[in-house]
């Protein structure tokens, strides 16, 4: 009996430390077409990891950059890069495409 508690409780007590070990990731995509990004608004939610794919459709390279979320990645032409930042606190976040950053922004709203 008294192992079948400790069994029970030990499960509980690992349940809850991996719960809080590592915050859960999201995978979202956004893509740079006519040196834009598609869509230049990405919605997260708050206190997450996220993992965010950006499809490069341009022929030529972008830097998907980022001072606030410390991110900076060239993608080059006709390709895709993975970036990732957070967990993030409530709030909006801009990012923007540094080779065409007349055009290509965008914000990441984490709610």
């Amino acid at each position: 009996m008294r192992s079948l508690v400790f069994t029970m409780l030990l499960a509980a007590f690992s349940g809850l430390f991996l719960t809080g070990a590592a915050p859960a990731q999201e995978a979202l995509t956004t893509t740079i077409k006519n040196h834009r990004f598609e869509p230049a608004e990405i919605r997260v939610p708050a206190g997450k990891r996220i993992t965010l794919t950006v499809v490069n459709d341009d022929p030529t390279p972008e830097e998907f950059e980022s001072k606030v979320l410390k991110v900076e990645k060239v993608i080059p032409g006709k390709s895709k890069g993975v970036v990732q930042f957070g967990p993030l606190t409530p709030g909006t976040y801009k990012f923007e495409g540094e080779f065409n950053s007349s055009t290509a922004r965008g914000t990441v709203i984490a709610e």
